[in-house]
């Protein structure tokens, strides 16, 4: 049956947080002790990750150690979004006690040495909201570190408590800096940053033209030493198959001392502001963060709905465009994903309307019509500012139709669509008479065609210099599905304010599901194909796509027919994180996920479990057999995948085959939202 009824709306705007009930920040869902945080192996695996809302960060693995070029202490948003610049790229952290020294980080460098190894001083590992805090065990002193940036600026604290102790504590604390885009590394061979007195520590020019950044303490000394930290190893770069090492430049050491009960604070900044004090920056950011819950009316949810509430919030980030006021968009994933037009149109429901910021939503909508072209949304923002948006794909417009109804049903706000449905009537008449990249409907049947040799334009995209690894030329099945509910999507729009408009779309809308019906389904499989009328046939390989036939708010395929294909699809693909990208019985599936980027590319679509499907699989598992509780099921392994991974959070993709390693992005937009508004969903 058709979505067209409006959902329970939340409210758009903040609201005062409610006290009254212990949430993550109170009770921590994400704890660790040291069973993991002592295994170096474990602690590689498991990331932490802190935004500012600019898509800037702070980011590094459990152990300490940096594996990734993307990790660093202090990773500024330098031209929100984008411009991301590792600027503290870690710290060396020792404590004396009692005449014994402890080392509280870890580095690895070239060879394979890891030194000093401060994860065997690690007793836990918690995250309290989305902010780290650690505990390091000195004999019987107890220090906590806590990290954190403030919301829309690039600034990292980081607090030193003594939580108890018969003595003193004296910190050794080497920031270790650079000045690079966040996607290279680079040698210290033939410079130096530039280095200036400040009378809480240090200024960094890294040379000229380059954003001075400062390291701050609150109290202590700051001696200079400037030396090089060289060859640097970064693991996961050598997994990856590409370059792997790189320099750090220590401009000095703060030396704090703590008696207990005491705390001392670390500030790097980028801004030209100075900082607020450490207690008032952390109790805004902790206020800011309960307020999420209390907007989303999560308070009272179950543990993992109010942690994924407060990871979707790492997603959501200003998007400044020269001539206009700042927008809104989506990192589509951390580390190294900017904004991509299709994440953040798949995202925007579970980021947004399932988190009550319909006013967030709303500016993001409205963005992203500024960047309409020929009736195309852009697949992907360039890594720079001002760089030309990339246009080459064919289902990024249809999830805004998509998002746009969501938002509709979610808000009724007659404003918005108004003001949208322009753009709405410019993208299907485009698609009608055809655009770039052959994308256009064949007016024999009705059903939406994309694609040329050499781009591939569905969400399937990976292409590794002229080989595009899973060519989808014809009519895809998700492209279909999408097309049809646009169509009844914007007919629906249309039907109070041009009845004659509505008319032709909804005789379009017609014909493309009675030929659907026709093209799709064959007596000799269960499922639906994979593409039809493509150059070399109909592609009937047994992958996910073929869900959103009825998953999406205006169903192709119902009844026996639906049960029937969500039952096999379901057997074929289906793991403990969502289906996989191919059947295992396919010849071409790939079980594992890693190696060089020929090898990754390679099988990127051929086998990972993409956990962003767990939304369409449980929503079509809920309209076929109305089983909330079997529903539940299917999203409950997830509640012990936030202590895995990126912590807290999703990750982009897993291996299809068992134990299912968690690979890619660790933290990635579409796999917490579309988790998200299933569990907000059923939650209802």
């Amino acid at each position: 049956m058709a979505t067209t009824s409006r959902q329970a709306r939340r409210p758009a705007s903040r609201t005062k947080a409610s006290t009254d009930h212990p949430t993550v920040l109170d009770q921590p869902l994400v704890s660790l002790g040291r069973a993991i945080c002592g295994d170096l192996d474990a602690g590689l695996r498991r990331e932490w990750l802190v935004t500012n809302g600019l898509g800037g960060y702070a980011s590094g693995t459990l152990s300490g150690v940096a594996t990734r070029r993307y990790h660093g202490l202090l990773v500024a948003a330098l031209e929100p979004p984008v411009g991301r610049t590792v600027l503290v790229g870690g710290m060396v952290e020792h404590a004396m006690y009692d005449g014994a020294s402890y080392a509280l980080s870890a580095q690895e460098y070239g060879g394979g040495a890891i030194d000093p190894r401060g994860y065997l001083n690690l007793e836990s590992f918690r995250l309290e909201g989305t902010l780290p805090v650690w505990r390091f065990a000195l004999a019987d002193a107890l220090l906590e570190r806590r990290l954190w940036m403030p919301h829309g600026a690039n600034t990292t604290y980081i607090t030193y408590r003594l939580l108890r102790g018969t003595g003193d504590v004296e910190l050794s604390l080497t920031p270790l800096v650079t000045y690079r885009d966040f996607h290279s590394l680079i040698s210290g061979q033939g410079w130096q940053p530039g280095v200036e007195a400040h009378p809480q520590g240090a200024i960094v020019r890294a040379f000229g033209g380059a954003s001075p950044f400062r390291l701050l303490a609150d109290n202590g000394e700051f001696e200079s030493t400037g030396e090089w930290y060289w060859n640097v190893h970064h693991r996961e770069e050598s997994a990856r198959g590409l370059d792997d090492r790189a320099d750090l430049f220590a401009p000095g050491t703060f030396h704090l001392t703590l008696r207990s009960g005491e705390e001392a604070c670390l500030v790097f900044t980028a801004e030209e502001d100075d900082p607020a004090p450490a207690s008032a920056s952390l109790a805004a950011e902790q206020t800011r963060q309960r307020e999420l819950l209390a907007v989303a009316s999560a308070e009272r949810s179950a543990p993992a709905i109010q942690q994924l509430t407060l990871a979707a919030d790492q997603f959501v980030v200003e998007r400044r465009t020269e001539g206009s006021a700042p927008g809104k968009t989506v990192i589509a994933g951390y580390h190294w994903f900017n904004d991509w037009g299709r994440d953040t149109m798949i995202s925007l429901p579970g980021l947004t309307l399932a988190t009550g910021r319909a006013s967030d939503a709303a500016e993001i909508l409205r963005t992203f019509a500024l960047y309409v072209e020929d009736g195309l949304l852009p697949n992907n923002f360039p890594d720079s500012s001002g760089a030309v948006p990339g246009y080459n794909t064919a289902d990024a417009t249809l999830w805004y139709i998509i998002a746009i109804h969501a938002y509709d049903n979610a808000t009724g706000d007659d404003a918005l669509i108004d003001d949208l449905l322009p753009v709405l009537r410019d993208i299907i008449g485009h698609h009608i008479a055809g655009i770039r990249y052959a994308i256009g409907v064949d007016s024999a049947d009705g059903l939406l065609h994309a694609g040329e040799q050499g781009v591939q334009l569905t969400w399937m995209d990976a292409r590794v210099g002229d080989w595009v690894v899973t060519p989808r030329i014809g009519k895809p099945v998700e492209i279909n599905a999408l097309w049809y509910n646009a169509l009844r999507i914007v007919a629906g729009l249309l039907s109070s304010r041009d009845p004659d408009a509505a008319a032709a779309l909804t005789t379009l809308a017609n014909q493309t599901q009675a030929s659907f019906r026709a093209r799709f389904r064959h007596p000799d499989h269960r499922g639906l194909a994979d593409v039809v009328d493509g150059p070399d046939g109909d592609d009937w390989s047994v992958r996910p796509n073929q869900l959103f036939a009825v998953s999406l708010p205006y169903p192709l395929i119902e009844g026996d027919d639906a049960r029937d294909m969500v039952a096999a699809a379901s057997q074929a693909l289906m793991t403990s994180f969502g289906p996989r990208s191919l059947a295992p019985s396919d010849a071409a599936y790939c079980g594992d996920y890693g190696g060089d980027p020929l090898r990754r590319d390679g099988s990127y679509h051929q086998g990972p479990v993409w956990s962003w499907l767990t939304g369409a699989i449980a929503e079509a598992h809920l309209r076929i057999n109305g089983d909330r509780n079997a529903t539940l099921d299917i999203l409950q392994p997830f509640t012990h995948h936030l202590s895995d991974g990126g912590l807290g959070s999703i990750s982009e993709i897993l291996e299809g085959d068992p134990p299912h390693r968690p690979r890619g992005c660790v933290a990635q937009a579409w796999s917490v939202a579309e988790v998200l508004r299933a569990w907000r969903l059923l939650e209802q």
